[in-house]
């Protein structure tokens, strides 16, 4: 079986977030301050019908088989989670986002925004 490497797959899932309008896209480096992934990727959806679209666009891109964990949030789609073992993706509604601050409790990670896609 072939790993893909962390930001390998983090700039896939970035293509496919940006193609279906996911907004501030942002990826934050944990590999120094956390050993529970390598990367978060974050981003926000303007409806729980986009935020849908945009998770389920990114299983549909990925192997499964190689590169998926779990998924969390698909049914209620205001903070949807996928694991993805080096890279955790975080779709949210902007004012969920807002509120539980990802960016703000991981304040001493890298960060890399895509406001143009990759």
């Amino acid at each position: 079986m072939t790993k893909i490497a962390p930001k390998t797959l983090a700039k896939k899932i970035i293509k496919i977030a940006w193609e279906k309008k996911a907004e501030d896209i942002v990826l934050l480096d944990l590999k120094k301050v956390s050993s529970m992934t390598d990367y978060f990727l974050i981003c926000s959806a303007g409806s729980g019908v986009q935020a849908r679209v945009i998770a389920e666009s990114i299983l549909e891109g990925l192997d499964e088989s190689k590169t998926l964990s779990h998924v969390e949030g698909l049914e209620g789609a205001h903070w949807i989670l996928i694991d993805c073992f080096g890279v955790v993706v975080h779709i949210f509604l902007p004012e969920v986002r807002e509120f539980y601050g990802l960016e703000r409790l991981w304040g001493d990670a890298p960060r890399q925004e895509f406001p143009d896609g990759i």
